[in-house]
């Protein structure tokens, strides 16, 4: 079975990507998305394994595992790092995205003002950079730090390619490669002065790939990493489920849901990843070419 970090970076190298940004800021996105296209369609022919991988997962969340839709699942992804590099810069407002449920944001606010510190569990369904524009100077909540768990060691060239042309880094990172107890003191300090911590909860960690836990997604099992879980809960303020996906107009839409349940701890952590798994799986069944998990999901 192919695991997630043994995919190797598709990026076209540092040059290239740097290239495609001078076209951006001459010619547009419209002509970048078009050279996108075809360099999309040469990685595609070469990538045997992942396209595989994508064509099983496309067969089970929608009846459909062709070639054709495995080629739209890549050119979904190849447009979203599109979107990533313009939200990297000043070219993505806040005009661009929006929330779903204006109940649920209003929640998320108060949290905000409140300056309880927040932990959102999100995913890679979507695009969960897309939230980085709220955080940018000039919005209601610029004052808002932002912390992020990630592996440093996955995608090099494009998170090297984005340091070099981002205009405004709101985003501090946190290699998950390196977590130790020093890190979750820092991180419980930040969040005590009101910053937020995003923490990824669909992909088993590469350092300790046996702590998971097996749960039903799209009628198969598949395996979630559990320290990310048990982590948000003993961070011991507010969780978030949050995804942003694309929609048909080009904007961004965040689908977000405040874990709530009051119960003893392992019952807790018991019903955190159960509504979690059911709040994923039902967007992926609604944007399933938006799923960018190109490996073996399932067991």
């Amino acid at each position: 079975m192919l695991k997630w970090y043994e995919v190797k970076e598709q990026a076209a190298g540092h040059k290239r990507l740097m290239l495609l940004w001078y076209i951006y800021k001459i010619a547009g996105k419209k002509t970048v998305q078009f050279i996108v296209f075809f360099v999309t369609l040469f990685a595609f022919s070469g990538a045997t394994a992942i396209r595989k991988c994508s064509q099983k997962f496309q067969k089970i969340a929608t009846g459909n595992g062709s070639i054709v839709q495995a080629f739209k699942h890549f050119l979904s992804y190849a447009y979203m790092l599109i979107d990533i590099m313009e939200i990297s810069t000043d070219n993505f407002g806040v005009k661009n995205i929006y929330f779903t449920d204006e109940q649920e944001k209003q929640i998320l606010f108060d949290d905000f003002n409140a300056k309880k510190g927040v932990c959102f569990l999100c995913s890679h369904l979507g695009n969960t950079n897309a939230m980085r524009t709220f955080f940018k100077s000039g919005t209601e909540i610029d004052w808002i730090k932002v912390n992020m768990f990630l592996e440093v060691n996955q995608c090099k060239i494009f998170k090297n390619f984005l340091s070099e042309i981002a205009s405004d880094n709101p985003v501090n990172v946190y290699p998950v490669e390196n977590i130790d107890l020093t890190t979750s003191i820092e991180v419980k300090h930040k969040l005590d002065e009101g910053e937020i911590i995003f923490i990824a909860g669909d992909r088993v960690s590469a350092q300790n790939p046996k702590a998971v836990f097996c749960a039903d997604f799209l009628g198969h099992k598949a395996n979630f990493p559990e320290g990310a879980f048990r982590f948000s809960l003993a961070l011991d303020v507010p969780v978030y489920f949050i995804i942003c996906t694309k929609e048909k107009d080009g904007r961004y839409a965040i689908y977000l849901k405040k874990f709530a349940f009051t119960g003893k701890r392992r019952e807790k952590l018991a019903e955190l990843q159960k509504q979690y798994i059911t709040f994923l799986e039902n967007l992926t069944k609604k944007y399933p070419l938006q799923f960018y998990n190109f490996y073996d999901f399932f067991n």
